[in-house]
């Protein structure tokens, strides 16, 4: 048990409550990995839209939406979340909302595209609120030298979850296919599967893992106010409050200013792994020919890859520091894009594949440590909202790049894959901006 010792958390955090805090990575990787990494983004495009010429530039407008959507509500939900010490009541919500959204993916057929989208831009934007919500405890459970390996036992213990899922789909997907069943009815289950692992996976979180935080007072001045405002009673310390608390914190943005690197440093070589999540299946097929078995193999070594690297990740990175591990697994994202542009065969694709999954946990281990790190205790989920809104908006940035790539050189999705490679670049020219020391002193004076 000396991996997961007590000495790396805060004082009365038990190992059962960071067992049920990563059950949601656990939970929530599923999502990713059958619906935007290997299942349904392929059968979007294939199936739902005929293939047609616009069928990649509809589905990353779809993810897009969504990740606008995130951008619009997470900080100040983040906000509300704090004032109202309600981060595990909204975590709820969230999970509730992505569960029946992806089930409703099931109920999408060949032409049934709003349907489709409907369900895609809800069941992601969810899935975005339960992500920054549950990142938000880290630095509850955690303490400040063990950020880096505490959040890699999350990240690595999500990607079992994404390959239990995958798993199970891909033994139904090879059985349906014996069987001679169509795409049309096979993948509709996978949803299923994947919403109910989803939905069973995450009671162990709801079980195990403790709301520390307190509700906050409001400002005396904001109090008196609302104390006013007879005509709306119910916004007494809801999300006008949140809003308010937010315009502050952005007013204020100069004392983290590491932090503000640190969130677009994110937007830049988030953009690019936005990218492998949501069209690296539809690389594989569309350039390669991959069948669906060889892609959801394909995302099964992946999440192999990526669990191995995320969890030794965790602890390479508390030693060396997390800026240099974080330019360490960018530059491996730029080897990635060049070796995917350079396959002629499924083989060097594979080893593209397995250089994505070791930088994949890593680099977003990494990257969720340092905002764990840069965020003031009172703040720590409006904090995660600010950094949801900056993964959000590389949700938007990567994916419709690549789309538009696509849609202006006739298909070329070649082109469009070593296009991604400059966002890792970015990231590396803006993460020199980024001082650990600096930022997690301006957090801890506040």
């Amino acid at each position: 048990m000396a991996l997961f010792g007590t000495e790396s958390l805060n004082p009365g955090v038990k190992r059962r409550e960071v067992f049920g805090w990563a059950m949601y990575d656990f939970a929530n990787s599923g999502y990713t990995t059958v619906v935007l990494t290997a299942v349904f983004n392929t059968y979007f495009v294939g199936v739902v839209a005929g293939n047609a010429s616009w069928a990649t530039f509809a589905w990353t407008l779809a993810l897009s939406l969504s990740s606008a959507l995130v951008m619009l509500t997470m900080p100040a939900l983040g906000a509300y979340a704090d004032l109202h010490a309600a981060k595990k009541r909204l975590l709820v919500l969230s999970t509730l909302g992505c569960v029946v959204a992806t089930a409703a993916l099931s109920l999408a057929g060949p032409g049934d595209l709003w349907l489709a989208v409907a369900a895609i831009v809800i069941s992601n934007l969810c899935y975005a609120y339960g992500d920054a919500l549950i990142a938000a405890f880290l630095p509850e459970l955690a303490r400040r030298e063990a950020l880096g390996r505490v959040s890699g036992w999350g990240w690595s213990f999500g990607y079992f979850g994404g390959m239990l899922t995958l798993g199970l789909s891909l033994g139904y997907v090879i059985w349906a296919q014996g069987q001679g069943i169509p795409a049309t009815r096979f993948v509709p289950v996978t949803m299923l599967i994947t919403s109910a692992v989803y939905a069973f996976a995450s009671l162990a979180t709801f079980a195990l893992l403790k709301e520390r935080a307190v509700p906050q007072a409001l400002p005396a001045t904001q109090a008196a106010t609302q104390a006013g405002a007879a005509a709306a009673p119910a916004a007494r310390g809801g999300f006008g409050a949140s809003f308010a608390r937010l315009r502050r914190t952005w007013r204020e943005a100069q004392r983290y200013g590491d932090f503000m690197w640190l969130m677009a440093t994110a937007v830049a070589y988030q953009a690019g792994i936005a990218v492998v999540i949501a069209l690296a299946a539809v690389y594989a097929e569309q350039v390669l020919g991959f069948k669906q078995t060889q892609t959801m193999m394909l995302v099964f070594l992946v999440n192999i890859a990526s669990a191995v690297g995320a969890f030794a990740f965790g602890y390479w990175q508390d030693r060396i520091g997390h800026r240099p591990a974080l330019a360490v697994t960018l530059w491996g994202w730029i080897i990635m894009t060049v070796l995917a542009y350079l396959a002629q065969t499924a083989t060097l694709f594979w080893v593209a594949a397995v250089f994505a999954g070791l930088c994949m946990g890593s680099s977003q281990s990494a990257g969720r440590a340092l905002a764990a790190l840069f965020a003031p205790e009172r703040q720590r989920a409006e904090f995660f909202g600010l950094w949801a809104f900056a993964t959000r908006l590389s949700s938007i940035v990567g994916p419709l790049t690549y789309g538009v790539v696509t849609l202006l050189t006739a298909g070329n999705h070649r082109l469009a894959i070593l296009s991604t490679g400059v966002f890792f670049v970015l990231g590396l020219v803006l993460l020199r901006h980024v001082n650990v020391e600096r930022g997690a002193r301006a957090a801890s004076a506040v």
